[in-house]
C-alpha cells in the first residue's frame, strides 16, 4: 500500500528543511491543538491553547458528537452536529535564510475555513471540497510560527448529505527554490497509442519568482517504471524573467508501453525536473496510467480501443464510522469490494474527492467520473454553496480540474448534479462557460451533468442546456422516472449523435439481513414494498443498459450507505449494496450476478421466520446459472430458469443453438412461493454443466462470538488500519441474523477509531469501545500507533470472550 505520510514530520513541531533539496514536501498532520467553539482571539500568535486537545489531522469534529433530532443540520446531516471549531499548531523554520519559499497546502477543509499565519490573515475558502494552498513567505521567522485555522460548518443546513467538519483532509508544507514548477502545474497524457509504441504528452508550467532574469531553463522529463527502470525522456529550454511564469510542451514515445486497464491498472512514473545552469532548481513526481479513452454515439465508452460498459455506483466521501477524515486503508477495503462485485466506476457524488482516493483508483483499475458541484445559481438549502458559485465556482472548478487531470482513472468531468439550473435561462450559459473551462485545461476528457429534469413536467431540462452538452455526453438522472420502457430512447432517435450516460440511477438498497426494501424514515413508498416488485425498474433499465451498446453506463443509487438523507430516529439512507461497514447486502449479489460471468447462487433473507411456520412466502434467488431447482428440507419446490440474453433460432424456426435455455421467467432473477418450515432451505443451481449450491438454516441463539480481520499485519502509519469482524454464532457455527448482543472491545494496545454494525437507527457513537450488533454483525477499525503484536478482545453477556491478533510493523 502506497504510504502517503513522511514519518519525520508526524511526531515533531520543528519543520527541517535541507538546503541540498530542490523541492522539500513535509506532511503537517501531527500535533495540531483543536478547540470547539468559536474563540475570537485565536487568530493571534500570542493565543494561549495549551488547555486545547492535540490531535493529529486528518479530524472531522462532527463524527465524534451525539446525534440528537435538535442539531440545526438535521437529516440532512443524520442529524450529527456541527457548528464551530479552530485548530492551530506551532512550528519552527530554520531553513528562513535559505531565499526558498514556502506554502502550506490543504486538500478539504469543511467548510468556510480561514487561514492566518503568525496573526497575518492568508484567506478563506467557503467550498468545503476544494483544495488550496497559502504562500507562507513573506510571514515567515526561524522560531514560533502559529498557523490558525478557523472553519465555521454553523451555518445549516449547507448540505443534503453528511459533510463532516473540520481539516478533514491531509495537510502538508511544499518548500520550493524561487525557479520551480507551478503547483499542480505538470500535466500528462496519452496522446496516442498506435502499434507498439505510445505517445505521451507533458506540458509543465513552470515560474521564475526570483528577482533576476533566466536563460536555458531546462524543463526535463523522465518517464519511469513502479520498479524505477527509465523508460523514456524528453527536455526543452526556455528562458524566463523575473516574476513571470512560462510553459513547455513535450512529447515522450514509449515503446512497447505496459497499458492501464482495468484488468492490468499498469502505472508509470514521471519525474520532472527544472534545472539552471545544470543544477536541479526543482524536482515533482507523478503517476502516469498509459491509455486511451474515446467515446462514441453508437459504441458508448472505448477504453484502449476496447469498448467497456460502465458499471457503476455513487459514492459520498464519507466513509462510516470514520465520518469524513477517512485513512487510505479503509476506501482501499471499500473500493476492492465494490470491484469483487463486477463494479468498475464510481461516480464521486457529489463533489471531488480526497486526492488518495484518485491515487487508489489509479492502483485498483476503476473508472471515475469525477463530479464538482450539487448546486449552481439555484440552491437546494438555506446555506449551501449557491450562496458562493457566482464568485468561487471557477475557481472551485479550476481546483478541481488541475489536480485531478493526470489520473487515468478520471475518464470523465462532471459539473453539477440535479441543479435546478438546468431549468433556467441562465443554466446553458453557466454550463457553455464550465464546459469550455474544462476543455481549456483538459482536452482529452467529455464533461457531463446529473440531469433529473429531462421529461419532467415541472422545471423540465430545457433544449437549450441539453445543447451545450452536445458535443459532450448528456447525463440522465432516473431515466426510467419518466420513460419506463423506453429510457433513452426518445431522445436518441431524436438525437442520433448524443452521448448517453445514466449518472443516477435506482439500486437495490435496504437494510442487511431483511426482504424488501424499507421506505426512508419520512418518506412515503411509490410501490409495492416487496422485494420482487422493486426490481422491474431496475432490471428493465440493466437490460436495456446491456444491450444497446450507445449507452456509455449507469451509475446507480448508492454503492454504500451513508449518513444523512434520513429522517429520525435514522442516521443515514440504506440505499447502498454495502452497508456502513462494508458488510455485503442482497444486493451486492444482484449487481454481481449480472455484471460478471463468474457462476453466482444467493438466497436472499434468511431462514429464520419464526411465528411465519406454514404461511406462504416469497422467496428470491440471485444467480447467473441457467438452471435452479429450490428445496426446502429436502423437499423440491421445482426447477426454474432463465436466460439473458436469450438465444434465437439458428438455422430454421424450430432449430435452437446448443444449450438453449428454455426460459420460466424474462426476469433477472428467480422467485418461488413456499410454505415456511423451520429447518433447511437450498438451491442447487447449474451452470456450464457445474452444480452451485447455496443454503440456509433456521438457527439456534447466539452461543459463541467469532473474530476475523481483513489482514493480520498492518503498518502502524495513520494510512493503515485493520477491518475487525464480529460475527454472532449459535453451537453449530451458523451467523444469527436476529442476534444483536452488546458486544465490548478490549483493544489490547491498538487505537479503535471506529464501531459499526450497519444498524442506521442505532445512534450509539461510533467511537465507543462497544457496538450492538445488527443482523449478527458488527465491525471494529483499528489502527496502530507502534510497531509490535497487539491481541483485540471481543466479550459479550453469556458468550464466550473472542480474541484475535494483529501484528503492526
Amino acid at each position: 500500500m502506497k504510504n502517503f505520510f513522511i514519518i519525520a514530520g508526524l511526531l515533531i513541531c520543528t519543520l527541517s528543511l535541507s538546503a541540498q533539496q530542490s523541492r522539500v514536501t513535509t506532511n503537517f498532520d501531527a500535533d495540531w491543538k483543536f478547540a470547539l467553539g468559536d474563540h475570537k482571539s485565536a487568530s493571534k500568535a500570542g493565543f494561549s491553547d495549551k488547555s486545547w486537545r492535540t490531535l493529529n489531522l486528518p479530524h472531522d469534529w462532527s463524527i465524534e458528537g451525539q446525534n440528537l433530532e435538535t442539531e440545526p443540520g438535521g437529516g440532512n446531516v443524520g442529524y450529527f452536529p456541527t457548528g464551530i471549531g479552530w485548530y492551530r499548531k506551532t512550528f519552527d523554520y530554520p531553513g528562513l535564510s535559505s531565499g526558498k519559499l514556502l506554502r502550506i497546502e490543504f486538500d478539504g477543509v469543511y467548510e468556510n475555513s480561514e487561514v492566518w499565519i503568525n496573526g497575518k490573515y492568508l484567506g478563506k475558502r467557503p467550498y468545503g471540497y476544494s483544495s488550496f494552498s497559502y504562500d507562507l513567505t513573506p510571514s515567515i521567522k526561524a522560531k514560533g510560527n502559529v498557523i490558525a485555522v478557523r472553519v465555521d460548518n454553523s451555518h445549516q443546513p449547507n448540505s443534503r448529505w453528511y459533510s463532516g467538519s473540520g481539516i478533514y483532509r491531509h495537510v502538508r508544507l511544499v518548500e520550493t527554490l524561487p525557479m520551480h514548477l507551478e503547483k499542480w502545474g505538470v500535466f500528462s497524457y496519452t496522446k496516442e497509442i498506435a502499434g507498439d509504441k505510445a505517445v505521451l504528452s507533458v506540458k509543465a508550467s513552470v515560474e521564475n519568482a526570483g528577482s533576476s532574469d533566466l536563460s536555458g531553463v531546462v524543463v526535463k522529463n523522465v518517464l519511469s517504471t513502479q520498479k524505477g527502470v527509465e523508460v523514456a525522456t524528453s527536455q526543452s529550454t526556455l528562458n524566463l524573467k523575473a516574476k513571470t511564469k512560462g510553459e513547455v510542451s513535450q512529447e515522450i514515445t514509449v515503446s512497447n508501453p505496459a497499458l492501464w486497464s482495468l484488468e492490468h491498472p499498469n502505472l508509470y512514473t514521471l519525474t520532472s525536473y527544472v534545472l539552471v545552469n545544470g543544477q536541479e532548481t526543482d524536482r515533482e513526481v507523478s503517476t502516469v496510467g498509459i491509455r486511451t479513452i474515446q467515446y462514441t454515439a453508437d459504441k458508448g465508452f472505448l477504453l484502449n480501443g476496447v469498448r467497456v460498459k460502465m458499471k457503476g455506483v455513487n459514492l459520498h466521501h464519507e466513509a462510516g464510522p470514520v465520518g469524513t477524515a477517512v485513512p487510505e486503508r479503509v476506501w482501499e477495503r471499500r473500493i476492492e469490494i465494490l470491484k469483487s462485485g463486477g463494479c468498475n466506476a464510481i461516480r464521486t457524488a457529489h463533489n471531488p474527492p480526497a486526492p488518495e482516493f484518485l491515487d487508489l483508483c489509479d492502483q485498483l483499475g476503476m473508472l471515475v467520473m469525477d463530479e464538482a458541484f450539487d448546486e449552481w445559481l439555484q440552491g437546494k438549502r438555506d446555506n449551501s454553496y449557491k450562496l458562493y458559485f457566482a464568485e468561487w465556482h471557477q475557481r472551485d472548478l479550476e481546483a478541481m480540474l488541475l489536480r485531478d487531470r493526470n489520473h487515468p482513472s478520471v475518464v470523465m468531468w462532471s459539473i453539477g448534479n440535479e441543479i435546478p439550473d438546468q431549468g433556467t435561462k441562465a443554466g446553458p450559459a453557466l454550463a457553455r462557460e464550465m464546459i469550455a473551462l474544462c476543455h481549456s485545461l483538459d482536452p482529452t476528457r467529455l464533461v457531463t451533468t446529473g440531469n433529473d429534469n429531462i421529461a419532467a413536467g415541472k422545471n423540465a431540462t430545457t433544449e437549450e442546456f441539453l445543447d451545450a452538452f452536445a458535443n459532450d455526453i448528456t447525463g440522465y438522472n432516473y431515466p426510467d422516472r419518466y420513460r419506463r420502457e423506453l429510457l433513452y430512447e426518445v431522445d436518441k432517435v431524436k438525437h442520433p449523435e448524443r452521448l448517453v450516460v445514466g449518472t443516477e440511477t435506482g439500486g437495490v438498497g435496504g437494510s442487511r439481513g431483511t426482504v424488501g426494501r424499507p421506505a426512508r424514515v419520512g418518506a412515503t413508498t411509490r410501490r409495492a414494498s416487496s422485494l420482487a416488485a422493486q426490481l422491474i425498474d431496475v432490471e428493465q433499465r440493466w437490460k436495456y443498459t446491456l444491450l444497446h451498446d450507445y449507452v456509455i453506463g449507469d451509475f446507480m443509487w448508492t454503492g454504500i450507505d451513508y449518513y444523512g438523507e434520513t429522517g429520525w430516529p435514522s442516521r443515514g439512507a440504506s440505499s447502498g449494496y454495502l452497508d456502513l461497514c462494508g458488510f455485503k447486502k442482497d444486493g451486492y449479489y444482484f449487481f454481481k450476478s449480472i455484471w460478471m460471468d463468474e457462476p453466482l447462487i444467493h438466497l436472499t433473507s434468511n431462514w429464520n421466520k419464526e411465528g411465519q411456520e406454514g404461511q406462504v412466502i416469497p422467496v428470491v434467488v440471485y444467480t447467473n446459472c441457467n438452471e435452479v431447482e429450490l428445496f426446502v428440507n429436502g423437499k423440491s419446490y421445482g426447477v426454474k430458469t432463465f436466460e439473458f440474453p436469450r438465444k434465437g433460432n439458428t438455422d430454421d424456426w424450430i432449430t435452437y443453438a446448443p444449450g438453449k435455455v428454455f426460459t420460466s421467467t424474462a426476469d433477472l432473477h428467480l422467485a418461488w412461493d413456499v410454505i415456511y418450515e423451520p429447518g433447511e432451505i437450498k438451491v442447487v443451481g447449474k451452470k456450464d454443466g457445474k452444480e452451485y449450491i447455496d443454503r440456509q438454516v433456521t438457527t439456534g441463539a447466539p452461543a459463541k462470538i467469532r473474530l476475523s480481520v481483513d489482514r493480520n499485519t498492518i503498518k502502524a502509519l495513520p494510512s493503515d488500519v485493520a477491518h475487525v469482524t464480529v460475527e454472532v454464532l449459535d453451537k453449530d457455527d451458523n451467523l444469527v441474523p436476529y442476534a444483536d448482543n452488546l458486544i465490548k472491545f478490549d483493544a489490547g494496545g491498538v487505537t479503535i477509531i471506529g464501531v459499526e454494525s450497519g444498524n442506521l437507527s442505532d445512534l450509539s457513537s461510533t467511537k465507543a469501545s462497544e457496538r450492538k450488533a445488527f443482523a449478527g454483525l458488527c465491525l471494529s477499525i483499528v489502527q496502530a500507533k507502534t510497531p509490535g503484536s497487539y491481541t483485540l478482545k471481543a466479550t459479550a453477556e453469556g458468550l464466550p470472550p473472542a480474541q484475535i491478533q494483529i501484528t503492526a510493523q
